[in-house]
This record gives C-alpha cells, structure tokens and sequence, in this order.
C-alpha cells in the first residue's frame, strides 16, 4: 500500500467536503462545470443553451469523466442530474465509497497518468481535481494532462484543480510555525516556492508554474478561477455565521473567484482549459 492509500484510508473526504469550506468550494465548481455542461448542450441542440435543463435524453448523450474522482461527490451528484459519467479513482477505499452510493457512475481503479481503457476523444467535459495535488515531477503531471487532453472530445473542456503554493507557506509555515524549519531544510526556497516530495504527499503551484504545463500540452485556457478563495483560512469564522451569511458568503465568492488579484492566494484553483478542434 502507497503512502497515499494509507493517508486517504484515513482521511475523512466525505466530511471535508460537507464542511462550509468544502461546501464553498465545491458551489463555486459546479457553477462552472454547468456552464460548461450547458455549452456541450447548445452544440447539440443549435445553441439553444436552455433547451437540455427539461430535456433528460439531451443530458444522457452528454459524457463527463471525473478523473480522481475521491468518494463521487462531483461524478455523483451529476449522474443523478442525467449525465453519462465515468468516474477513474486511484485509491481502491474511495472507490468502495463511492460504488456504495446508488448512482449511475461508471467507476474504476486507475492512474490519472495512464488511462488506457478510455478511448480518445470520448468526453464533452473532463474533471482532474484530485491527481494534481499529488504528482510532483513536471513531467508526471504533463502525463495526467496528456490524457485528459487525449480522452476529451475536441472542442471539449477540461477543469483542472491544483493546490497553491501561498496557502501552503501562509498556513503550514507561519500559522502552523513550521516557517524556520521549512527554510532550514529547505522545503521553502528562498521566494517561499515550496519544495514538494512524495513523503509530503501534496504538491503545491503557482500560476507560472500552471502555465508551464498549458503551454508545454499546447491547451489553450478560457479561464482559472478560484473555487475557494479565503475559505480555508477562516474555517472557524465560516461556522459561526448563520445560514443567510454563509449563504452571502458563497455569493461572495462566486462574484470574486475570477479576480485575478485574489486567484492565487487560495487554497487551490481550477485551470479551465480547452482542447482546440
């Protein structure tokens, strides 16, 4: 078993994102997986973007993958909604968590980095939430990209989440006072650029470092926003509002999560990306 079986084996997802910061960022995606939804809709029905929310056949002709799909909270919840979806899940207990759930999901054991039972050019929208946090070679997660890009339909979309090097520095070395040992042992470099390994299990981006990959697979991006903005930093704040400013709370983000002035200082962003035709 992986070290990162083992920490997923013991780490609670469901509840993570059940919690207001996982519930934050988790509105903020699928507004925009929606969105995107909407648009492999209108293609199919001559740009009527409306016509498929009342048309259940429009929505099963639509293919969704969710690349480390966890325990199903994304590929779930839209094949309930009438969606084709495919969900690939390297760690076999999230995968047992999510096939207990009576849902429509195709789901199987797999690596982001090689999905050889998919065919290219199957999906109209791809999600890669979970593999980036944990592949820390460049070309590792050139790979994960690669497939996406190979498996999405052309003029398809991709939705990619990756973890943020600020939120990392500002809570693990100085909310967590870990800052000095860091630098000492050289997690942090000198601009605070984290040093990621394998033995720490995430791996931590800068926008720089997003676009580096975009380029090197040749995708072009449409936008990259910020699912959750301040969340993680206010966990305690987030649950003493009431539910009318926890509800405020989420509008927030929802009309900031594109200010390029705040998208990388969150805890993670997610970099949406198309696969020309």
């Amino acid at each position: 078993m992986t070290e990162l079986e083992e920490y997923y084996n013991k780490f609670n997802e469901e509840k993570r994102l059940n919690s207001r910061h996982g519930q934050v960022e988790y509105q903020v995606s699928m507004k925009y997986i929606h969105q995107y939804l909407d648009e492999a809709a209108a293609k199919m029905e001559g740009d009527d973007v409306l016509i498929h929310k009342e048309n259940p056949d429009i929505k099963s002709q639509i293919k969704v993958l969710d690349i480390g799909a966890g325990t199903g909270r994304y590929s779930v919840a839209l094949a309930n909604e009438g969606y084709d979806v495919t969900a690939v899940e390297l760690v076999k207990y999230n995968l047992g968590i999510l096939k207990q759930k009576a849902s429509s999901v195709k789901a199987f054991q797999g690596n982001a980095m090689n999905l050889r039972k998919l065919k290219d050019n199957t999906f109209d929208v791809t999600l890669l939430f979970g593999p980036m946090y944990h592949l820390f070679a460049f070309e590792d997660k050139r790979k994960a990209l690669r497939e996406a890009k190979r498996v999405t339909k052309p003029g398809g979309v991709i939705l990619a989440a990756y973890c943020m090097n600020e939120y990392s520095v500002i809570t693990y070395g100085f909310k967590e006072r870990h800052v000095l040992a860091c630098l000492e042992e050289n997690c942090f470099t000198e601009s605070f650029k984290t040093v990621s390994s394998p033995e720490r299990l995430y791996d931590y981006m800068r926008i720089e470092d997003i676009d580096a990959l975009n380029e090197a697979e040749g995708l072009s991006r449409i936008k990259i926003i910020s699912p959750d903005g301040p969340a993680n930093y206010m966990r305690p704040f987030l649950n003493q509002l009431s539910d009318k400013e926890f509800e405020a709370f989420i509008q927030y983000q929802l009309a900031t999560c594109e200010r390029a002035d705040l998208i990388g200082a969150g805890a993670h962003t997610v970099d949406i990306i198309k696969k020309e035709s």
